[in-house]
Parts: structure tokens; C-alpha cells; sequence
């Protein structure tokens, strides 16, 4: 659809942008992702630009708000657009974050603005009556989005800067075996830079609790065409599978996702050269994000 600016705001080191889009703010859930052409028509940028979605309103039919980095020519676009410039959009896209279906305490983690899109989460948790914990981190202060939200929100928030800047020096994943102690944690959702993805989900398997990751791989299409994003992940049926991080994701459940051998394609998945016979269709790989901005 086409949606039209609403706001755009600096929130330190990360751009807000406000959209009109009341087709897909209705049918939006947490951990969905929009895809966005920029450049304008004439662009030689062909490929979309995917991203989380960190908050929904139904103001003036509804709208989206995306928060997003610059990397690049296309992100650096999309930074400059001001209010009532119009923006061709697709979505909701992908698997959003399955919800329990009884009251359990969760705790939230969010790296640089990963951490955007969980606020929806807590906002859908809660209203189940489940109980709401944040460990959010970044490199420095002005990189931790959503601080004050997250203390506003949840029953204890925890902070995080490699640099000691803001909150506990460190990383989430430091202080993220002591919450969950603490609080009796009963799932742990996450999402942030692959790294950060693949020890919440080390310290969730040693507490031996589900964890729900939102990965971020680049995407160019957003709807399972390009192959650009691609990832290896076990089934149920415990055979692994090259899989679309925009459709069959991006939300899995982590311990499924082989983050080691992220980037390649495993010997032993199916379709590989030597690996066993399998289906390469994909078994339930789990899961319902965020989706990294590409430039």
C-alpha cells in the first residue's frame, strides 16, 4: 500500500518514523516486519528495505512507527523523508512471536534497536496477565533504545553497555542467567544481532526454558522470492533445513537455529552435497526479527 509520513524523530542514535497505514497496522502482530521501497521511482535501488515495527496506534486509521540506523544509500534515504511524503509498503510480513496460551513470567531481551520490537510483545504478554522482564543492551547509552519504556512497562528492567555508559557494564547475555533466576523465568523472548541471538539462546538451554528468537538477516524481498536470507534450522523431524528468515521467520525457537553455521550451508542439510534424502520443504522450524536493515 502506499502510507504517508506522519513524524520523524531522532531517538539518539537510531531515526523513528511515523506512517500512516491502516490496512497494515490492523492486521499487524508483534513480531511482523514491513518491507518499504526506497529511493523513489527513479531509484536505481530495486530492493526493499525490511523492518521491525516497534510501535501501533489507531490514530488516523492506524499507524506504524519503524525504527531504524543508517548503513547505507537506502536507509539514508528513508531518513530524510518528512511529514506527508509518501512511501510504497508492504506487509505485515513473516511469523510474528507466538503467545502462551496461560499467564508465565517472561523476560524480554533487546540488543541495539532490536529492543523496539518487544514492546508490542510485553503489551500483548500482559494483557494475557503474564508477567514482564527486560534485559536490554547496546555498545553505549545513546545505542540502548526504549530505557525509559522498558521501566515504565515491565516489572524490572535491566540495562546493559559494553562501554559501562548506561546501566551494568557488559552484555545482556552477563547479567541474563541472574534475571532469570530471580524472576523464575518460565520463557525467554529476544531479538538483536546474531551474536547476542546465539548466547540468549546458550543461557535459556542451560535453564533448560523455551526461548523465542527474531533473527537478523538481510532481506531484499520480503516475501520468500530472493533467497537473500536464508538460514539453517532443525525441524521436528530433527533434519536441518536451509529456511526463509522472512516467511518461515523471522521468529524461531532458538535452540533450533544452528547460529554456528550461519552464513554457509551445513553438510549435513538437506539438499547439500552428500547430506541424507530428506523433504527440503520446511517441517515446523519453530517459531512464529527482526529483520537487519540492509542499506
Amino acid at each position: 500500500m502506499t502510507g504517508t509520513v506522519l513524524t520523524t524523530r531522532r531517538v539518539d542514535a537510531y531515526h523513528a518514523l511515523t506512517l500512516v497505514a491502516p490496512g497494515i497496522a490492523e492486521h499487524l502482530r508483534p513480531g511482523h516486519f514491513v518491507a518499504v521501497a526506497v529511493g523513489g521511482p527513479r531509484s536505481s535501488m530495486l530492493t526493499r528495505r525490511s523492518f521491525s515495527v516497534h510501535d501501533v496506534k489507531p490514530d488516523y486509521g492506524g499507524t506504524v512507527e519503524l525504527v531504524f540506523t543508517v548503513r547505507g544509500p537506502g536507509t539514508s534515504w528513508l531518513a530524510d523523508r518528512r511529514a506527508r511524503d509518501t512511501l510504497d509498503v508492504v506487509g505485515p510480513l513473516g511469523r510474528p512471536f507466538p503467545l502462551p496460551r496461560d499467564p508465565v513470567n517472561c523476560v524480554l531481551v533487546g540488543g541495539d534497536y532490536g529492543s523496539a520490537t518487544l514492546f508490542g510483545l510485553a503489551d500483548a504478554l500482559q494483557r494475557r496477565g503474564c508477567r514482564v522482564d527486560f534485559v536490554i543492551g547496546a555498545e553505549s547509552a545513546e545505542r540502548v533504545f526504549g530505557a525509559l519504556r522498558a521501566r515504565r512497562m515491565g516489572e524490572t528492567t535491566t540495562l546493559t553497555t559494553e562501554d559501562g555508559s548506561l546501566g551494568m557494564r557488559g552484555r545482556v547475555t552477563d547479567v541474563l542467567p541472574g534475571v532469570i533466576a530471580d524472576v523464575r523465568a518460565d520463557v525467554v523472548y529476544a531479538c538483536g544481532p546474531m551474536e547476542t541471538l546465539r548466547g540468549v539462546t546458550a543461557v535459556a538451554i542451560e535453564f533448560d526454558i523455551p526461548v523465542q528468537v527474531s533473527v537478523e538477516e538481510a532481506m531484499a524481498c520480503g516475501f520468500g522470492v530472493c533467497m537473500t536470507c536464508v538460514l539453517p534450522v532443525i525441524g521436528e523431524d530433527g533434519i536441518t533445513r536451509m529456511v526463509r528468515a522472512c516467511v518461515e521467520g523471522p521468529v524461531f525457537r532458538g535452540e533450533r537455529v544452528r547460529f554456528e553455521d550461519v552464513g554457509t550451508i551445513p553438510f549435513d542439510a538437506a539438499g547439500a552435497p552428500g547430506a541424507p534424502s530428506a523433504s527440503t520443504s520446511p517441517a515446523s522450524p519453530g517459531g512464529g526479527g527482526g529483520p537487519r536493515n540492509v542499506s
